[in-house]
C-alpha cells in the first residue's frame, strides 16, 4: 500500500506516528510538509523536523518537490489530508481515489447560524458525492459538527494525535516517587485555554487548607495577568510560573506531579498534552469540551472530567483526589495503561492500514473495530459527569 500523509509542517506530534507507518511501508510512506515550521513555534520550543527524516517531502523547497507531492495526490492507493494546500485535495478527488480527511472539529466557535449557508455550500463542494472521503476524528466532536452539514455520515472514524508514547519499566516506582499532592498546567497561557481555573481552585485549597504546590508551564499574551492575579491572591508560595521550556522538559514535570489539570474550552480541537501526561502517570483532571477528553478518559476509571467552566465542580474534583492518595495512583496508572496498551502510534498505524484496505477491498470500514482508534466515530453529544 502506497499511503501519503499531507499537512503543514512536521513536528513531533506527528513524528512518531509517521515513524510507526514507516516501520510497517517503508519507502511506500510519505509525509508532505507544505511549510516551514512558524517562527512561533520555534521559540516555544518545537525542533524543525521536516528534513531529519527520509519519509519527509518539503514542498516549498523546490519545484521538482513540489512535483512529487502533485503526483503522489494522484497515485497513492490512499491518501490523508489535514491542513494542507487545497490543490492536492482537488487532485485526489479528480482521481476518485480512496481519501480520508485529519480534522479537529470545525465549529469551535459554535454553530453560529449565519455561517450555515456558506459552509454548507462550501463543504459540499469540497466533498463531492460520489467521491470515497472518509473523516478521521481528531475530537470527539468532529463526526457530530459535520453531520449537522449532512457530511462523512458512516464515514467518521476516531483518530487524533499520538505523540511519543514512553514505556517505564516500572510505572509503580514512578508513581510512588512523584511529589506529594503536587499539581501541573501546562500549554500557552491564552484566553481560551483557562490558566487563570488552577490559580483560582489554587485559592480554594489554600483556604481549605490543603497542603499543596501547583506549577504553570507556557507562556503567552496572560503571563502578567495571571502573575498579578498571583500575587492579589497571596499564593506566592504555593503557585509557581515556570515559563516556557522544550517538550522534554515539560514531560519531566509531569513525570514528578501527581495532578494534572486541563481546564480548555471548546476551542481545544484535541489538546496532546493529554496523551503526554497520562503517559506519565498523572491523575487528570480535564474538562468535557476537550476533543481528546471523551475518547481517552473514561470517568473514574482512567481520569477525571468536569463540565467545561463548573470552576466548584473543578475543585471538588481535585479535591478529592487530594483525599484520597489509593486513587489518585490508581488513576494515573490506568492512564499510563490506556496510553501504552491502546492510544498510541504504533497501534493507530496498524488499524488505520487495516482500516483503509477494508475499504479499498470495497468492504464496510465500520465492521473493522468496534472500539478505540478507527472504529466508528458516531455524530453525538459527549458530555461529562456531574459527580464523583
Amino acid at each position: 500500500m502506497k499511503l501519503t500523509f499531507y499537512s503543514n509542517f512536521f513536528n513531533h506530534h506527528q513524528r512518531f506516528l509517521s515513524e510507526a507507518f514507516y516501520q510497517l511501508l517503508g519507502d511506500d510512506y510519505t509525509f508532505v510538509a507544505t511549510t516551514p515550521v512558524p517562527t512561533n513555534r520555534l521559540k516555544l520550543g518545537y525542533q524543525d523536523l521536516n528534513k531529519s527524516f527520509p519519509y519527509v517531502l518539503t514542498t516549498y523547497d523546490n519545484a521538482r518537490n513540489a512535483k512529487q507531492a502533485r503526483n503522489l495526490a494522484k497515485e497513492s492507493d490512499v491518501i490523508i489530508i489535514g491542513s494542507a494546500p487545497k490543490e492536492y485535495c482537488d487532485l485526489r478527488i479528480g482521481t476518485k481515489k480512496l481519501m480520508f480527511r485529519y480534522a479537529e472539529r470545525p465549529l469551535k466557535k459554535g454553530f453560529e447560524v449565519w455561517k450555515y449557508p456558506y459552509r454548507f455550500v462550501k463543504w459540499h463542494l469540497q466533498n463531492p458525492y460520489g467521491v470515497p472521503i472518509y473523516m478521521l476524528c481528531a475530537s470527539a466532536y468532529t463526526a457530530g459538527d459535520y453531520a449537522k452539514f449532512g457530511l462523512f455520515r458512516n464515514r467518521t472514524y476516531k483518530w487524533g494525535y499520538f505523540p511519543e508514547v514512553k514505556r517505564y519499566g516500572d510505572i509503580d516506582a514512578l508513581i510512588a516517587k512523584k511529589k506529594p499532592a503536587s499539581i501541573l498546567w501546562a500549554g500557552r497561557l491564552i484566553g481560551w485555554k483557562h490558566p487563570e481555573a488552577s490559580i483560582l481552585v489554587a485559592e480554594k485549597l489554600r483556604q481549605a487548607g490543603y497542603n499543596f504546590e501547583l506549577n504553570i508551564i507556557g507562556n503567552g499574551e496572560m503571563e502578567q495577568q495571571l502573575r498579578d492575579l498571583i500575587q492579589s491572591k497571596g499564593l506566592g508560595q504555593q503557585v509557581h510560573m515556570l515559563g516556557s521550556m522544550p517538550p522534554e522538559q515539560v514531560r519531566e514535570h509531569m513525570e514528578e506531579s501527581e495532578i494534572f489539570l486541563f481546564t480548555s474550552d471548546r476551542n481545544e480541537g484535541w489538546g496532546a498534552v493529554l496523551n503526554e501526561s497520562m503517559n506519565s502517570g498523572c491523575a487528570v483532571v480535564a474538562s468535557h469540551e476537550i476533543g481528546s477528553v471523551p475518547y481517552l478518559i473514561q470517568n473514574m476509571e482512567n481520569g477525571l472530567t468536569y463540565n467545561d467552566g463548573n470552576l466548584d465542580l473543578l475543585y471538588a474534583k481535585v479535591c478529592w483526589l487530594l483525599d484520597n492518595t489509593n486513587k489518585r495512583k490508581h488513576l494515573g496508572k490506568a492512564a499510563y495503561e490506556t496510553l501504552t496498551t491502546q492510544w498510541n502510534a504504533e497501534n493507530a498505524a496498524e488499524r488505520f492500514i487495516r482500516l483503509a484496505q477494508t475499504v479499498l477491498n470495497g468492504e464496510d470500514g465500520n465492521e473493522s473495530f468496534s472500539e478505540g482508534i478507527c472504529s466508528p466515530a458516531e455524530p453525538k453529544i459527549v458530555s461529562s459527569f456531574e459527580y464523583i
